[in-house]
């Protein structure tokens, strides 16, 4: 009996991937895991009363944020109201770390928080959601060096910065209840019925 077993079944040892992990090739599009939904709801009740503000941008968030990894580099994009986009190509990269807290190593999850060169202390891309974390650092390691994925020795890994943390964390937090503000002021003038519209008979 005659098998025959296509070449797309076949993955791996003929031609390496363009990626590590669950990517198999490049343009791969990546949405975050649930568990980053987890996370921001059990972080919002740290905001007390207004829990539900930060909720309610989380979700939506949660909902748009995507990333979409090609051959010149990497693209995060979110929003409802006011689209954000912030991309990276491979060759702009400078430092690459991976931070996480105990609630988010419960969960699986970790930041990659991506560092270029312009001179700031905060990280140009900070990626987030994906249970996959060191597979995607590795290969973003391997693309910055302009090395390709399973030749010669692999990155080296770094362990997390668990000391900053905290600080990272604060940080992130601030930047955040800035975007929520602006959401929900945009949110409510997108609400408020134009005036001048009625006239006495």
């Amino acid at each position: 009996m005659n098998h025959e077993n296509p070449a797309r079944e076949q993955p791996g040892p003929v031609s390496p991937p363009a990626v590590w992990g669950p990517i198999p090739n490049l343009p791969a599009t990546l949405r975050p895991h649930r568990n980053l939904l987890t996370y921001s709801a059990l972080e919002s009740l740290l905001l007390g009363p207004a829990f539900w503000v930060k909720l309610l941008y989380s979700y939506f968030r949660f909902r748009t944020l995507v990333y979409e990894v090609d051959e010149e580099g990497i693209t995060m994009r979110w929003g409802v109201l006011f689209r954000r986009e912030v991309s990276l190509t491979y060759a702009r990269i400078q430092d690459i770390h991976l931070t996480s807290n105990v609630l988010e190593r419960w969960l699986g999850l970790a930041r990659i928080q991506v560092q270029t060169a312009s001179g700031s202390a905060k990280a140009e891309m900070t990626i987030e959601g994906l249970q996959f974390f060191e597979p995607l650092r590795d290969f973003l390691y391997a693309r910055m060096r302009g090395s390709r994925p399973l030749r010669g020795t692999p990155p080296p890994r770094e362990l997390p910065r668990v000391a900053s943390s905290e600080a990272a964390t604060l940080e992130e937090l601030t930047a955040t209840l800035r975007e929520v503000a602006s959401e929900v002021r945009a949110l409510r003038e997108s609400m408020r019925p134009p005036r001048g519209g009625s006239h006495a008979d």
